[in-house]
């Protein structure tokens, strides 16, 4: 049944179907639950990233900043097996691995039991990633190759989204933003996170060995071979499971860290490896279902903490740490083409490559924006994205030395282009925020005491 026009949120008639759907699409109600569930861990993870950059930066610019820098390149481990790291290193190699374990698991679940798995659904917030990544690239090395700067290397630096920093964003502001845009939001930052380690395997692994990748197949292998038969295995006991799941897991980091191959990738691979459909009383495969999650959203909801809570703010502890040198130190590394390559394309070029590529597909597929949204959201969303932090803050490091002008430059540029996104999509947002309250009293609303909000009840609550 269509909407009342007297109802709708907007206080104007809902526009006619036409065959390509709306954009964004709405989820199902199980999945709304699971993304809800996924952006509050992230908020509070959030809020912990930028407790540990703000600490990072004070340090750094402190009178004690020879301690912090000394910390960060305290060196350990064992040289044999080429694992004789920074501070610094371990946790851009290490602890980002359990994040992009978490982006191999979640990339996962959309594309086989999440709503992606939809081509109509899928189509129109990955190839807005897609632009999301293209036009911030050709952005940064237009103006590298027009200053010839010497810092092409870092093209990759302003192409991914900072889904945690952005969803404090979101908290601080008080934002009551759509589902549909909350869903289309995490969908970006995933795909473009998956975007952005296969740019960091493919352009920035040096003297890669192909015998240790090779050897790497076979923990890797045995890995997936045991994941997708736990039960057998392992039975109800998730102690026995881990105590040989985990160690051949690190077996095949380890061995892809040996490789030259960015050690994260090996992240991606384990979360792709780990079955997201459950196994029913017959060992036929089902879809997961409220209370009877496949291994996948077990793994998800133990390591998320782990990845929210410690891993990436520990990353940023140590890697946002910069001697800005007040202002006339911000004004010399803003200055830098490296630096305003950054700027221009985490500011000016993710909400471009978002909106056009959006524009386009939606033209293409004959698809309308939802009745709840108009484009100046979807700009807010775009320029959302453009808090490319995390991994904005890796790449740099794999592009420009660290300690070197162009990463100090860098890191100083990737802070300002974070905090500059954040403040114009807090003012798009908020502008919009009594229509974003309206729309979430309707989403919210349960005339009928089922349990399941009325917007979903046409498909069940499936």
């Amino acid at each position: 049944m269509a909407p009342d026009p007297q109802n709708h949120p907007a206080g104007r008639p809902v526009p006619p179907a036409r065959p390509g759907g709306t954009v964004p699409a709405r989820s199902s109600y199980p999945e709304f639950l699971r993304i809800a569930a996924v952006l509050r861990k992230e908020t509070v993870g959030g809020v912990l990233l930028l407790i540990a950059t703000v600490a990072a930066l004070i340090w750094a610019n402190s009178p004690a900043s020879d301690s912090y820098f000394a910390l960060r390149d305290f060196e350990f481990g064992y040289e044999p097996w080429h694992l004789k790291l920074s501070v610094g290193a371990w946790a851009a190699d290490g602890l980002l691995a359990v994040f992009f374990f978490l982006v191999g698991l979640e990339l996962k679940y959309e594309f086989v039991a999440g709503d992606l798995r939809q081509i109509s659904k899928a189509v129109v917030p990955v190839a807005a990633a897609a632009g999301g990544v293209v036009v911030p690239a050709l952005i940064y090395a237009g103006i590298n190759f027009a200053t010839d700067s010497g810092g092409m290397r870092g093209w990759a630096i302003p192409t991914a989204t900072d889904i945690a920093f952005a969803l404090a964003v979101l908290a601080v502001i008080s934002s009551h933003l759509p589902s549909a845009l909350r869903i289309f939001l995490l969908t970006l930052a995933v795909v473009d996170d998956l975007i952005a380690i296969t740019i960091i395997a493919f352009f920035y692994s040096e003297d890669v060995h192909l015998l240790y990748l090779l050897i790497m197949l076979a923990p890797l292998t045995l890995f997936l071979y045991l994941a997708q038969t736990k039960r057998r295995f392992f039975g109800t006991h998730p102690v026995a499971a881990w105590l040989v799941l985990l160690p051949i897991g690190v077996a095949v980091w380890a061995l892809m860290h040996a490789s030259g191959v960015h050690a994260t990738v090996a992240g991606v691979l384990l979360g792709f490896c780990v079955p997201v459909l459950r196994r029913g009383p017959d060992g036929t495969p089902v879809q997961p279902q409220p209370g009877k999650p496949g291994l996948a959203e077990i793994f998800e909801h133990r390591f998320r903490p782990i990845s929210a809570g410690f891993a990436v703010p520990v990353f940023a502890f140590f890697s946002a740490g910069v001697a800005i040198g007040g202002f006339s130190g911000l004004g010399s590394a803003l200055a830098d083409p490296v630096a305003l390559g950054i700027l221009a394309g985490l500011v000016l070029g993710k909400p471009l490559g978002i909106l056009a590529t959006t524009w386009v597909v939606t033209a293409a597929t004959r698809a309308r924006l939802d009745s709840s949204v108009k484009w100046i959201d979807l700009l807010g969303i775009g320029m959302l994205a453009g808090i490319g932090f995390t991994v904005s803050l890796l790449v740099n490091d794999l592009s420009f030395d660290p300690g070197t002008e162009h990463n100090d430059h860098a890191k100083v540029s990737i802070l300002a282009a974070s905090v500059t996104a954040a403040l114009l999509a807090s003012v798009l947002l908020r502008i919009r925020n009594r229509h974003y309250r309206l729309v979430q009293e309707e989403e919210t609303a349960d005339a009928d005491q089922d349990g399941i909000p009325d917007v979903y009840d046409d498909d069940g609550g499936r």
